[in-house]
């Protein structure tokens, strides 16, 4: 059996395609993306702007080519934070339903967590020790507490990087106060996330997918494409990233070997969002993960013989 998993998220869709074997194993046979940035210019305002509805059912179209010419059994889309959020997000999901005949899932931040945990957890070693898991997105980021027994924290904060950009009117380069403004913002927003670190103590930072795979990139000069699919970052080499990125200007990360087009303007944020979490938590451990969202959901839709709802 082949399945399509389809995953709409803010600024990208993403879409995974793999065979399943009989004994509930898994092997990929693609896996790629296509830019979207939904909630460009009215995330805040809880609405999907026309131009990016377009964008929105142009990308779902790229994507359902690629899944056509694949001789798909299955598909299962779903959709996070940009849609679940936005006024018209039905709108869009209805659109795709009329012209794709695909039926898309709006999922909650709880379970989006779910599905990344699960994700993560067949790359890396969680272990005993309770880890930190972070997924950064463009709505919004996921944080979980787990080790490879249970999850001990999950939550959804609506802190992603496009909402993050449409709230700070940012320099280029940004600059100190800018940061410290965005720092005392997460100071507070973040804070059910501290009380929970307080009492779990974490000491290591798995980053899952989107901006910690470029990160991954940028520190190998653009030579790791994933392979293998999660590796240690090396803090000093990350701290040392985070200080270029916060002196750069869009032109000049533009040409950062290992640089995704489409994260040039929200990958100082993000790196603003994973140094604070690290200065506040004591993290002294990063691991990258390409496993995240869509992989997780592969596996629960496997182990949940397809008969259980996203």
């Amino acid at each position: 059996m082949r399945i399509a998993i389809i995953d709409l998220g803010t600024n990208t869709f993403n879409l995974l395609i793999a065979s399943v074997g009989s004994n509930g194993s898994y092997q990929t046979e693609m896996s790629t993306k296509h830019p979207v940035k939904l909630g460009k210019g009215g995330i805040n305002s809880h609405t999907i702007l026309p131009e990016a509805m377009e964008r929105g059912l142009l990308a779902f179209q790229v994507l359902m080519h690629v899944v056509e010419r694949r001789a798909v059994d299955k598909i299962f889309a779903f959709a996070t934070s940009a849609i679940r959020s936005a006024t018209n997000g039905p709108d869009l999901v209805r659109q795709i339903h009329e012209k794709f005949g695909v039926e898309v899932v709006v999922i909650s931040g709880e379970r989006e967590a779910e599905l990344i945990y699960h994700g993560v957890a067949q790359v890396v070693d969680l272990s005993t020790k309770k880890h930190l898991i972070m997924d950064i997105g463009g709505g919004s980021n996921e944080l979980i507490i787990a080790n490879k027994n249970q999850i001990f924290f999950k939550h959804s904060f609506p802190l992603g990087m496009s909402r993050l950009l449409e709230q700070f009117k940012l320099s280029n380069p940004i600059t100190t106060q800018e940061v410290n403004q965005i720092e005392s913002y997460l100071d507070k927003e973040l804070r059910p996330l501290f009380e929970a670190t307080a009492i779990h103590k974490p000491q290591v930072l798995v980053g899952s997918s989107g901006s910690f795979d470029t990160y991954r990139a940028i520190l190998t000069n653009g030579n790791d494409r994933c392979i293998p699919p999660s590796q240690p970052i090396d803090m000093r080499a990350y701290l040392k990233l985070h200080q270029t990125l916060l002196t750069s200007t869009a032109d000049e990360r533009k040409v950062m070997l290992g640089m995704e087009p489409m994260r040039v303007e929200m990958i100082v944020v993000a790196s603003i969002f994973t140094h604070f979490v690290i200065k506040k938590t004591g993290i002294s451990r990063i691991i990258q993960s390409c496993y995240a969202l869509k992989e997780g959901a592969m596996w629960d839709m496997i182990n949940s013989n397809g008969n259980k709802s996203l």
